[in-house]
């Protein structure tokens, strides 16, 4: 026997996938539209699995409470910037990437401390970013995802089968563990 179980999680983001590329032949236009800074309303599904229950369930849903919290905390309206994006600089002036506050999810975030004593809409500007080492598709997201769910789901011995993210209601990724 083998059990599934999903949760959903809502969340608006901006990105820009700088390395798109297209062939016209399928595409029917040349228009490279996710190299602008752009947004979305993003959902993730995520999938836990076990071949035993215990107390009835795979785990209770209560259990990815954390996850929530995590996306409304770190990503809701936030703009996701891989550090390697050729715009980095134009961007985030003034911040060393060696000056980054690591996170153990994986992403970055810009040191404020430098900048206690600007004004508000320049420390806005700097919060507003969060930065990762990989471009922000819809792919790399949900494999990224995924990898931070099972990290925390370790704990509790229940296995992350897979991640959908919905970069729009019409497009959808997909990461198997």
């Amino acid at each position: 026997m083998h059990w599934k179980i999903s949760k959903e999680f809502e969340f608006c983001y901006g990105h820009r996938v700088w390395s798109q590329s297209l062939n016209t032949e399928f595409s029917l236009d040349p228009c490279l539209k996710c190299r602008h800074l752009h947004g979305h309303q993003g959902k993730i599904l995520v999938y836990l699995e076990a071949s035993e229950l215990k107390d009835g369930m795979v785990t209770d849903f209560k259990h990815l409470n954390w996850f929530k919290l995590f996306i409304d905390d770190v990503l809701d309206h936030k703009f996701i910037l891989d550090i390697n994006d050729p715009l980095f600089n134009t961007l985030l002036p003034n911040i060393n990437k060696e000056d980054l506050i690591s996170f153990p999810q994986g992403y970055k975030l810009v040191n404020l401390t430098a900048f206690k004593d600007e004004e508000t809409h320049i420390t806005e500007l700097y919060e507003s970013y969060i930065i990762v080492d990989f471009v922000p598709t819809s792919e790399n997201l949900s494999a990224w995802f995924l990898k931070i769910v099972q990290e925390k789901m370790n704990k509790l011995n229940v296995k992350v089968s897979h991640i959908e993210f919905l970069e729009t209601p019409k497009s959808k990724s997909t990461f198997y563990a």
